[in-house]
């Protein structure tokens, strides 16, 4: 990175740097101001980011993160929540017909969380996840920038993508391995990146 570089050149460094600091995902859709600055500086905020400490991530699909390479083996309860809860939706919405790849379409309300949860009932309870819980889960889901609300609902933002990656990974794997032992290894990155609740 230049010494001489003006931050003039990046008047939204303050508000990029806290939301991403904050484990929270940049999404193009949601936050198209935002996204438009980091493409159009993309170089410059990557060195910047990297001369501070931390590695940004840009995905040409319309998210960007923080990413830690320090995996750790153990799963934050939050983010294996969400991996299961992404994971009943596309088996939903596949068994359904929806095409998978365009899940930023799908409005997500309340009473259709309440049919997957229905259907879903045993393995979501297994993971102590109610009705009620899938609907914070998706609060908590906005808050990362991996779903925002509209219109009564939610909408499923492109930073989805890095659970979808992983799911089409498990399921492109031999059907003699354990889905415990393929699950923990292929969600330790995402655990890494997304912040984790471990109380109750």
């Amino acid at each position: 990175m230049s010494p001489s570089l003006s931050l003039d050149h990046l008047p939204s460094l303050k508000d990029l740097f806290r939301l991403f600091l904050s484990g929270k995902h940049l999404n193009r859709m949601a936050e198209p101001a935002l996204w438009a600055e980091l493409e159009q500086q993309e170089q410059t905020y990557v060195a910047l980011f990297s001369a501070l400490g931390y590695t940004l991530r840009i995905d040409a699909r319309g998210f960007a993160w923080f990413h830690h390479d320090d995996a750790n083996s153990a799963i934050g309860k939050t983010s294996r929540q969400l991996a299961l809860v992404f994971m009943v939706i596309f088996e939903a919405q596949a068994n359904a017909g929806k095409p998978l790849l365009r899940f930023t379409d799908w409005l997500i309300d309340l009473e259709w969380l309440g049919e997957v949860h229905a259907q879903q009932q045993e393995v979501l309870n297994a993971e102590g996840i109610s009705e009620e819980g899938l609907a914070e889960l998706f609060r908590r889901a906005s808050s990362l920038g991996f779903a925002t609300v509209e219109s009564g609902g939610w909408r499923l933002l492109p930073a989805v993508f890095r659970y979808l990656d992983h799911f089409e990974a498990l399921a492109a794997l031999t059907q003699d391995e354990s889905l415990n032992e393929s699950s923990d290894g292929a969600l330790d990155e995402l655990d890494t990146d997304v912040e984790s609740e471990d109380e109750a």
